[in-house]
């Protein structure tokens, strides 16, 4: 147990009040910024102090960016990838944890590794696969002589469709499903649960699926509140991947239409940060809300107050 003493809650809460200020400053000169006018923000230094162009600015950043139409594509993708992660997620602990098979462990390991491996680097070849589904099915029917055994016996070579995911939400969504993270936090949860709790299910009858569906994600619920608020805030974050798959304007993201807020000399004007700094804040409203809101159940997913 920590002694509590007067110099060392002096030292914790000063730490913390540092802490707090390191991360609130930026914060803050972003929402000051978005208060003032051009010529303001502009100024060396810049006032500390909000402006009186707060509702003009957030205007403009709302209708001269078109964030309607981007705000619900970028719903539609958190919203896709949160739910597709926590699915894959769940399913593949399960089997690594409950299914005796060989080479198990090996596939474990091999998801984990994964987790060195971020979207940057696999971005190119997530790319190739995206642009035609089916391409790497038709690599390996090649390799294994399928396609050649067929054209043998029947005279017919196979040759699959194309399907491409570009400019699409499947695209937006799917590549972005699995996660090494989920799936080792499911995993831990699941290594937690009394071995008893499954000997009772199958004296009860209880198949596998049953027992996932009505006892394991039921307990696991604070799991799986704390891995979708993550997972919606990652998604709804992503900027490379929307940038590199989407040339139909249709379905762009708000991240993505950030970019086009500030004009460079490149597009024959000077930055508008003003209306940048309102539309940042716009962006970042709905993850902040779902954080807030999810606070509770996030903090019992991450200490496991439940179990």
């Amino acid at each position: 147990m920590i002694e509590r003493t007067p110099l060392l809650n002096f030292t914790t809460h000063a730490i913390l009040i540092v802490g707090l200020v390191m991360l609130l400053l930026p914060l803050w000169i972003v929402f000051v910024a978005s208060t003032h006018d051009f010529r303001t923000v502009n100024t060396v230094p810049m006032p500390l102090w909000p402006g009186s162009h707060m509702v003009e600015n957030y205007v403009a950043a709302w209708t001269q960016s078109g964030f309607g139409p981007k705000m619900l594509n970028s719903l539609v993708m958190a919203i896709g990838v949160t739910t597709g992660k926590i699915a894959i997620a769940a399913l593949s602990a399960y089997s690594i944890v409950y299914f005796r098979y060989r080479l198990r462990m090996v596939f474990f390991w091999l998801v984990f590794i994964t987790l060195m491996l971020p979207l940057e680097v696999r971005i190119v070849p997530t790319y190739a696969v995206a642009a035609n589904a089916f391409r790497p099915l038709q690599v390996l029917l090649d390799v294994f002589g399928m396609s050649w055994l067929l054209e043998s016996v029947t005279g017919l070579r196979l040759v699959l469709p194309e399907w491409s995911l570009l400019n699409s939400y499947s695209g937006l969504i799917l590549p972005l499903i699995a996660t090494a993270t989920g799936t080792f936090l499911y995993r831990q949860f699941f290594l937690t649960v009394p071995d008893e709790l499954l000997e009772a299910a199958k004296m009860d009858g209880t198949g596998p699926l049953r027992f996932l569906f009505d006892i394991l994600l039921p307990l696991s619920k604070t799991n799986m509140a704390a891995l979708a608020t993550i997972m919606f805030v990652y998604s709804w974050n992503q900027y490379l991947w929307p940038l590199l798959i989407v040339t139909d304007p249709a379905y762009g993201t708000a991240v993505m239409q950030l970019q086009r807020i500030v004009p460079g000399p490149l597009f024959g004007e000077p930055p508008r940060w003003h209306i940048a700094m309102a539309g940042t804040l716009i962006v970042m409203l709905p993850p902040l809300l779902v954080v807030v809101f999810m606070q509770r159940w996030f903090v019992r997913g991450l200490i496991n107050q439940d179990k």
